[in-house]
Parts: structure tokens; sequence; C-alpha cells
């Protein structure tokens, strides 16, 4: 019985299934989804249906991509020239998987891995205890009557620092950003959402105050597992802040990690 976590799939299925088989992934197993399952790959319908058919053997938070997917299916907006998701707005089954995707979570914490998930990070500011509320906090507007206008009035890079006082959409907007778009930051926790690039190849003197979000020092003692920031290539110079994200979708690999004792597998992607 083993607990496996994974970086962004984003509809690379193929991929995924050669390392689950690598691993002799068995009914007693567990799959950890770092979120951003769907889009820019070629089997993103396939993809949702085969991780949401895996019950609960499957342990999945939402990321980036995902959000814009239900942003899209609930606002009833048209595809961007860039998104591949329409085989899913033309799915049978399209209200259905949706309707399980957006029951999703932002983060997942295992007590006895001591581990926790998120899409792109916790922002240093944040314990644990806090960035589980803020978590629990937007996954209740996402499951609520509220959604639709979350989904309305979710995109844009403002407020990029997080305080207590956030009220309404300022603060469902600002936890959304930090749990899934995250990259550099200021070391006050201010976000920066429009650079991004290789961690290694800045620092803050270099780069206007910005350095990588797992540079500052954090409030979270627990091993943190994330995704989202490919350029990283599974790297952050942390033994206890491990990046799943290797770029599969670009042509790099597919990463999964065994939570119990550490070892990683790859898959190189077509």
């Amino acid at each position: 019985m083993a607990t496996y976590a994974v970086g962004d799939i984003q509809g690379c299925l193929e991929p995924l299934k050669a390392l689950l088989n690598a691993v002799s992934f068995s009914s007693t197993d567990t799959l950890w989804v770092a979120g951003d399952l769907v889009n820019r790959g070629p089997d993103s319908l396939a993809t949702l249906r085969y991780i949401k058919s895996m019950g609960s053997q499957a342990v999945v938070i939402l990321g980036n991509h995902d959000l814009h997917l239900l942003a899209l299916h609930a606002n009833n907006t048209s595809l961007k020239s860039t998104d591949t998701l329409k085989p899913i707005f033309d799915a049978p089954d399209r209200t259905s998987l949706l309707a399980w995707l957006q029951q999703q979570p932002l983060l997942h914490y295992d007590s006895a891995l001591d581990t926790v998930m998120t899409h792109a990070g916790i922002p240093p500011c944040w314990n644990l205890a806090q960035a589980q509320q803020y978590g629990q906090e937007l996954h209740q507007v996402l499951t609520s009557d509220v959604a639709p206008c979350f989904f309305a009035n979710m995109y844009g890079d403002q407020p990029n620092l997080w305080h207590e006082q956030l009220q309404g959409m300022e603060r469902w907007r600002c936890i959304t950003n930090y749990f899934t778009r995250m990259r550099f930051i200021k070391p006050n926790g201010e976000l920066n959402l429009t650079h991004s690039g290789k961690a290694t190849l800045h620092t803050g003197a270099d780069n206007g105050g910005l350095v990588p979000w797992f540079k500052v020092p954090s409030l979270v003692t627990s091993r943190q597992v994330f995704g989202h920031w490919a350029a990283l290539e599974g790297e952050t110079g942390h033994n206890h802040i491990i990046n799943l994200d290797m770029g599969c979708v670009w042509g790099g690999h597919l990463k999964l990690m065994c939570l119990d004792n550490g070892q990683c597998y790859t898959v190189d992607c077509p």
C-alpha cells in the first residue's frame, strides 16, 4: 500500500499510465494529483474520466487550468485559441465531470505523512493551519451558490498582497492566486504574477526584489509538494519542498514521487 504524487498532467494521459505501470500501481495504492489535470495536452477529456474513475484512490486538488475550465463552463464563455478543452465541452458527461471537478479542494494535508499538497505552493506568511483554513474557505465558495459570482470575477492580479482584512471577491481572488498561480514574490509576500522562468537564475538583488516563494523562510514546517512551475524542472533546492512539474506538456517529463520513501520516477513525454 503506497502513496504517490504526480505533477501537472495537463491531458497527458498516456505518460501517466506509463508511470503507474512502472511502479505496479495497484488497487491498494493512492495517487495524489497536484492540480492542472487538463489543457494544452492531447487527452484532457480522457484524463478527467480516468482520474474520476479512480474514486477514493485519487486525491485531487485544483490548479489554475482546472479553475479556468470551470470558469468557462460556469460563464458559458467561448474557448480561447490556446485552450484544448473542446472535447470536454462536447462530451455527453461534461456536466457530471465538471461537477466532480468543482468539488475538489485547493489543499490536501496528510498528518501521517506530514505532507501538504497544493498546486503552486503556500505563501511563506501562512502557517499550515492558516493555509488549511483559507483553502477550506475557498472550497466552500466553490461548492456553494456563490460559485457563479466567483467564476465571473476570478481573473485578475489584484490584490497581490495578503492581509486578513480582505473581504469578498478580493479575498477569494488573493487566496486563489497564492494557491494556484504563485511563483515569484517579494520577501513580504507580495505576489508578482507576470514574471516567470528558472528560479536559479534570479535573486532578489538581480530581480527587483523578487525571489521564488520557497526561498523565503516559511511558517510551514511540513513537507510540501506542488506543481505549476515547469521551468524549475523539478528542483527547488529544498528536501522538504518538492516540485512535481517537469513540463510534460512541453515535451519534458512527467514526475511521480512515492511519498512513503521519497523515491521519484519520471517518463519522457512526446
